[in-house]
């Protein structure tokens, strides 16, 4: 898959690195400010309580 990747990123070695790290950064910032923030409330393991 990863070789799949490198292979379509325009340009010479220096810009494909550019590219590549964008491209994770940019996942990254999706995962951390929307997929998980969405998911929180619905794992079961948030929903800790201690009754006297």
């Amino acid at each position: 898959m990863y070789g799949w990747i490198w292979r379509h990123l325009p340009g010479p070695f220096a810009v494909k690195i550019a590219t590549a790290v964008v491209l994770v950064l940019g996942v990254v910032a999706l995962l951390m400010f929307v997929v998980f923030p969405w998911l929180d409330p619905l794992l079961w393991f948030n929903n800790v309580s201690v009754d006297n």
